[in-house]
């Protein structure tokens, strides 16, 4: 089905929404009525809720490959500068996420989403070990780096950032996130030998 300007609306109505409350207080009716569209619009795109869950998670992931993609091949851009472009992109698209959006997303098999949310990351990050790949040959990442094993450990990162005692310690889901992001990305430019 084409996606027009109401998809657009209901979708990105949807983020904002998910962002800020989770996804299980916000209801349908309420999306729709935020977004200036139908409930009966809303069902020619979407099946039910987490579809549209699905569709919001889907296009967030669709663009953070392109901006990944279009950081990694960046020629005029050093290892550092790489990694602090992509520590600003993470950093913009973690804000206002909100505690619930990531119990809910992550910690909530009965939604169907966590299990969702895992695929689409084995998948996307499938591919982006490609990437990585081409880095380590250009000299931007170390060559004893491994991301394969980068892969296992961002699947267990949905642990980690929604460990109840780690998210005490910061003032928001976001601080966390851009803490695990910054200690795990740094880790993976080449040594210094100076």
């Amino acid at each position: 089905m084409h996606k027009g300007k109401k998809y657009h609306s209901l979708t990105s109505t949807a983020k904002e929404l998910f962002w800020k409350h989770g996804f299980k207080k916000v209801s349908i009716e309420e999306i729709c009525q935020k977004s200036g569209v139908s409930k009966m619009t809303f069902y020619r795109y979407f099946e039910n809720k987490i579809e549209i869950a699905k569709a919001v998670y889907d296009e967030v992931v669709d663009d953070g490959i392109h901006k990944f993609k279009s950081i990694i091949s960046d020629k005029s851009t050093t290892a550092y500068q790489k990694v602090e472009l992509m520590l600003k992109f993470k950093a913009d698209s973690t804000n206002e996420i909100s505690r619930d959006f990531l119990m809910d997303f992550y910690k909530n098999p009965e939604l169907g989403l966590s299990e969702y949310v895992e695929k689409r990351s084995v998948e996307v990050w499938a591919n982006l070990i490609k990437d990585f790949k081409l880095a380590q040959k250009n000299g931007w990442f170390r060559k004893d780096f491994k991301p394969e094993g980068m892969l296992i450990m961002m699947n267990k990162m949905s642990e980690i950032i929604t460990d109840p005692k780690l998210l005490q310690l910061y003032g928001n889901p976001q601080e966390l996130v851009m803490e695990f992001s910054r200690f795990f990305t740094y880790g993976i430019l080449p040594r210094d030998n100076n």
